[in-house]
């Protein structure tokens, strides 16, 4: 076996026999570092046992899931837990990823196979430590303070477990490679081995990612693509509130997201998070609005606020939280063109309440009627929820699962939805007022005349 010098890539794995200065793949500045690589050009496929066969003569049995009891947790994975899966948990510093495996780690346990913990950053006090402080009893959970892949495998062989916590990859290493642990070539070869070990013995594995500073997870985008499941762990620190949304699932849907609230015993799922988000509202104040977002099979109410007030300034502000820049900066535009309301020379500032990422195009209209609001200074009725996509030319479109938002609505005592004109002719229910609008000045007229 020869080793070969080549430049990696930190950020996406691209590898150049010398040094660049930018990476020609991912863009990133100075990311290419020097590493010693296995030089594999004897490259034989010559005697493989495995022949293609027909798709429809493929045995197949359909894997039992199974469920570790936080509620939360196993929607985003799709309904629990598949054998053999690995899962791929990335987040910020501090956030709560270990906390939230420690307590998934002891629901698993089921009186007979344990979990292996493997901390490659924290020794066994430490995790007992925190596991005290979360009451997490630590029966059937096995800690290992390892670096070493090898020694990881080994040690898998002598205790009977359900599943590997890995925390995180970027500190463990085979000897195979003589790179540092942490780079792309470290990072990618122990990914494989682990899901070479998770398919062969049908044991889940969780790894934890780190971060880095623009949000992604570090390492290359090839670790990504490796696993079976990319969840984020997200969250504002200045909010109690955490958000586990899956980017990437092989098993499941890519919408759902499960919400949760630290406290001082860790992580407590959040069975109604509408309730919660709309808790501490302020009814009667202009420049607020509870608008609907689907989340997978999940309608969420929020309130989203804005503050619009004249500038001081020649050039005018724009501030967002919650929200894509851009979006706002269309359908402000579009509510000066098409409702005649002359915002462009205002500041402009608006935030999603419980620190939610809103992308959905049916917060549309809920923009458009906020900004009207803080704008003309008069407060929209606190019983009204409003939903719809809105397009260039003012007119309100159609969105999807609008029967399961409403209801959402009037389960939470609202009285009146403002919807698209399409999705009101084809919902009845007396329950609730609802109001179908075809363009934006129509809606704003609803609600303010």
């Amino acid at each position: 076996m020869k080793l070969k010098n080549v430049f990696l890539c930190q950020s996406c794995g691209y590898n150049s026999p010398k040094w660049l200065g930018r990476c020609p793949d991912c863009g990133g500045w100075n990311t290419l570092v020097e590493e010693k690589i296995n030089d594999t050009t004897n490259n034989k496929q010559a005697g493989l046992s495995v022949e293609p066969i027909l798709l429809e003569d493929v045995n197949f049995t359909e894997g039992e899931r199974f469920l570790t009891g936080i509620g939360e947790f196993d929607r985003v994975l799709g309904g629990g837990i598949v054998p053999g899966s690995v899962v791929l948990i990335g987040g910020d510093p501090g956030i709560g990823k270990s906390t939230l495996l420690i307590q998934v780690a002891e629901r698993i346990f089921n009186g007979h196979d344990g979990v292996l913990y493997v901390s490659g950053e924290e020794s066994p006090s430490q995790i007992k430590m925190r596991a005290s402080r979360l009451n997490v009893t630590g029966k059937g959970i096995y800690i290992l303070s390892e670096t070493s892949l090898e020694e990881i495998l080994y040690q898998t062989q002598k205790i009977p477990h359900r599943a590997v916590i890995v925390d995180s990859i970027q500190t463990i290493f085979t000897s195979q490679l003589s790179s540092a642990p942490g780079s792309v070539s470290q990072v990618r070869e122990v990914a494989a081995f682990l899901m070479n070990y998770a398919k062969k013995t049908s044991i889940p594995v969780f790894i934890v990612g780190h971060v880095t500073k623009d949000g992604a997870i570090a390492g290359p985008r090839v670790l990504e693509h490796i696993v079976d499941t990319v969840l984020y762990f997200e969250g504002d620190k200045g909010h109690q509130y955490r958000i586990l949304r899956a980017v990437k699932n092989r098993f499941g849907s890519t919408h759902e997201i499960g919400v949760f609230e630290m406290r001082d015993g860790g992580l407590e799922e959040i069975n109604n998070p509408s309730s919660l988000f709309l808790s501490e509202r302020t009814p009667g104040s202009a420049g607020t609005v509870v608008v609907s977002s689907l989340e997978g099979t999940r309608p969420i109410l929020t309130e989203v606020q804005a503050l619009v007030s004249p500038t001081p300034f020649g050039i005018p502000k724009r501030g967002v939280v919650g929200i894509d820049y851009n979006r706002l900066l269309l359908l402000i535009s579009v509510l000066e063109k098409r409702a005649g309301m002359h915002i462009q020379g205002q500041d402009v500032f608006m935030n999603v309440v419980g620190g939610l990422e809103l992308n959905e195009p049916a917060v549309d209209l809920g923009i458009i009627t906020v900004l009207s609001s803080s704008f003309r200074e008069i407060p929209i009725d606190p019983y009204t929820v409003v939903f719809g996509e809105v397009g260039l030319s003012g007119e309100v479109r159609g969105v999807t699962s609008a029967e399961i938002r409403v209801k959402e609505a009037a389960k939470l005592g609202f009285k009146r939805c403002i919807i698209p004109e399409r999705n009101a002719s084809q919902i009845n229910m007396e329950s609730i007022e609802i109001i179908g609008v075809s363009t934006v000045r129509e809606a704003i007229e609803n609600l303010f005349c």
